[in-house]
C-alpha cells in the first residue's frame, strides 16, 4: 500500500535569518517507530558503558593490589584517587562538552565524546603505572561526563513529547544493567584459573571497548537533531530531515500520518554566547534552577548513603566474604533498573510534580525506615539488601527524573549546558563531598554512624521531593518549546506562530 506523505510547511533555507517552521511539531506527532528504537539504541546505550566502568573498577580494585596484577598500586588509590580523577573528568568533561554541544550541534558531539571514551578505556587497559591509570581514569570521565550532556540534549529533542519522559527514565536507569553486566564480569575476569592475574583486569576493560565500538557503529545513522538545526541557521537541512522521516514512518505504519499543529517564528544565529546562557538559566528561570539543584543533590547524597559504604556495611556488620559482595550488588542494581522501567510510563501520564515528588519522597523516608531498622539490630545481610531495592526502586526513578527535568525545563539553545552544569554539580556532591562525609561513618563498625548515614541521605531525598512538590514542572505530553521558549523566538511572530511561553 503506498500513501502520499505529509507535505512539509515551507521555512527559510538562509544560512541566517528569519524562519517560521512546524519541524517541533512534526516530531512531536510521530507515532514511536523503527527510527526512533534506533534512536534509543545508538544514544541511550552509553549508560550502561558508565556502569559498567564504574562497577568494573570497583570490583577489581583488589586484584590491581596485589601483587603479580602487573601494576604497582593499592586498593586505595583504585577506589580513592582514581575514583576522584573520574568524577572530576565526567564534571569536566560535562561543562566544557556542554559549551559545545550547544554551540556545535548534538551529532558532533555525541561522536566525539564516544571516541574519547574508547580511547581513554583501552589506553587504561594498556597501564602500565599508576600515574597511566591515574591519567587515563579522569580521561575517561571526561568522555562519559560529555555523552551526558550530549546524549541528554539529542534525545529529548528527537523523541515524541508522548513518551518523552518514560523513554528519558528508562535509558537513564539502564546505567544499573552495565552495573550488572560490571558486577558478574568481574567474577569470571578476576577468576585466576580463566586468565592470568595481570590479563583478566585488562580484559574487563577491553571488553567496555568493544561494547563502545559496536554503539559507535550505530550512532553513526542516528541524525543531528532538527531543532538544533533551524535555529543555528541549517534550516533547509532540518525540513529535509524532518520529511524523510516521515515517509519512512507512513511507510511503516501504513497510513498518512496526521497534520501537524503549530508553527514557531524564530531569528536563526550561529551560535549562542555562555553569558547569555546562565543568565537565561539562573536570572530567567531561578525556580528551575533551584529545583534542578534540589534533585540532583539529593539523588547524589542518597546513592552515597546506601552505595559508598555497600561493600564495608556487609562485611562489617554482616560478615559477608568479600567476594560475595558483587553478588548482592547485583540484586540491588536490578531494583534501580526496575524503578524507571515500570513507573517511566506514569511519568507522561500521572505527571510529573506528582511523580517526582512521591518517588524522592517515597525513596527517603523508606530509607529512615530502614536506618531504624538497622539501628535496631533487626536487619541481616539478606533483609537489608531487600530494604535497599525497595529504597532504590523509587530512589532510581527519581533520581533518573532529575536528568529529565533538566533537561527539558530550560530554553533549547541552552538544554545541553544546563544539562552540563546539574550534572557536573550533583557528581561533584556525590562523587566528591559524599564520600568525605560516608566513608568513616559506614566503615567505623558503629551501628550509630551508619545510621546517620543513612539519615543525611533519606534527609535530603525527602527535601528535594518537597522542593519538587512546589517547583516543578508540568511538562509531561508538552512540546519543548511550549515548556521553555527558544531565546532565538521572534518578539514580532504574529498569533499562532510561537509557543505558549514559560510555564
Amino acid at each position: 500500500m503506498t500513501t502520499k506523505p505529509t507535505p512539509p510547511p515551507a521555512a527559510s533555507s538562509a544560512s541566517t535569518g528569519t524562519v517560521t517552521t512546524a519541524v517541533p511539531a512534526r516530531l512531536d506527532r510521530l507515532p514511536w517507530s523503527r527510527w526512533h528504537w534506533m534512536i534509543v539504541i545508538g544514544l541511550g546505550t552509553v549508560w550502561i558503558l558508565d556502569g559498567l566502568e564504574v562497577t568494573i573498577v570497583g570490583n577489581i580494585a583488589g586484584r590491581l593490589a596485589e601483587e603479580g596484577s602487573g601494576l604497582d598500586i593499592t586498593s586505595a588509590q583504585v577506589t580513592g584517587t582514581a575514583a576522584a580523577l573520574y568524577v572530576a573528568g565526567a564534571c569536566s568533561g560535562a561543562l566544557f562538552f556542554g559549551w559545545l554541544t550547544d554551540r556545535h550541534g548534538r551529532k558532533k558531539l555525541f561522536m566525539v565524546t564516544l571516541a574519547v571514551y574508547l580511547a581513554a578505556t583501552a589506553l587504561t587497559a594498556l597501564s602500565f603505572e599508576s600515574w597511566w591509570f591515574f591519567l587515563f581514569r579522569f580521561l575517561t570521565g571526561f568522555g562519559i561526563g560529555g555523552e551526558y550532556a550530549a546524549i541528554n540534549s539529542a534525545i529529548d529533542e528527537l523523541i515524541p513529547s508522548t513518551y518523552r519522559g518514560r523513554v528519558d527514565l528508562i535509558i537513564n536507569g539502564s546505567y544499573w544493567l552495565g552495573a550488572i553486566g560490571g558486577a558478574l564480569l568481574s567474577i569470571v575476569m578476576l577468576d585466576t584459573d580463566i586468565f592470568p592475574m595481570d590479563v583478566g583486569w585488562r580484559l574487563s576493560f577491553a571488553l567496555g571497548v568493544v561494547l563502545g565500538l559496536v554503539i559507535l557503529l550505530v550512532r553513526r545513522h542516528v541524525p543531528e537533531s532538527p531543532r538544533w538545526q533551524f535555529i543555528h541557521g541549517h534550516g533547509e537541512q532540518a525540513e529535509e530531515l524532518v520529511s524523510a522521516v516521515e515517509k519512512e514512518v507512513e511507510r511503516e505504519q501504513g497510513r498518512p500520518l496526521p497534520p501537524p499543529h503549530g508553527e514557531i517564528t524564530i531569528h536563526q544565529r550561529k551560535s549562542i554566547g555562555f553569558g547569555l546562557i546562565a543568565k537565561t538559566v539562573f536570572r530567567s528561570y531561578p525556580r528551575r534552577a533551584a529545583l534542578g539543584l534540589s534533585l540532583f543533590i539529593g539523588q547524589a547524597f542518597l546513592y552515597n548513603a546506601i552505595t559508598f559504604g555497600f561493600g564495608a556495611i556487609l562485611t562489617t556488620f554482616f560478615d559477608v566474604p568479600t567476594g560475595h559482595t558483587g553478588y548482592y550488588f547485583a540484586v540491588i542494581a536490578a531494583g534501580n533498573f526496575m524503578g524507571p522501567l515500570l513507573l517511566g510510563k506514569l511519568f507522561d501520564t500521572v505527571g510529573r510534580r506528582v511523580m517526582i515528588s512521591s518517588t524522592y519522597l517515597l525513596s527517603g523516608v523508606l530509607l529512615f525506615g530502614t536506618a531504624w531498622l538497622f539501628g535496631r539490630g533487626s536487619l541481616t545481610a539478606d533483609t537489608l539488601t531487600a530494604c535497599w531495592c525497595v529504597v532504590l526502586f523509587f530512589a532510581s526513578a527519581g533520581a533518573s527524573s532529575a536528568y529529565l527535568t533538566v533537561s527539558e525545563v530550560f530554553p533549547m539553545e541552552t538544554r545541553a549546558m544546563a544539562i552540563a552544569f546539574f550534572y557536573a554539580v550533583g557528581t561533584a556532591a556525590g562523587g566528591i563531598s559524599g564520600p568525605l562525609i560516608f566513608a568513616d561513618l559506614t566503615a567505623s563498625g558503629v551501628v550509630s554512624d551508619t545510621v546517620l548515614a543513612f539519615q543525611i541521605g533519606a534527609g535530603l531525598m525527602c527535601a528535594a521531593g518537597l522542593v519538587a512538590a512546589f517547583l516543578a514542572v508540568n511538562a509531561e505530553r508538552r512540546s519543548l518549546e511550549d515548556i521553555a521558549e527558544p531565546l532565538s523566538v521572534a518578539d514580532d511572530a504574529g498569533p499562532g506562530t510561537r509557543p505558549a511561553g514559560r510555564a
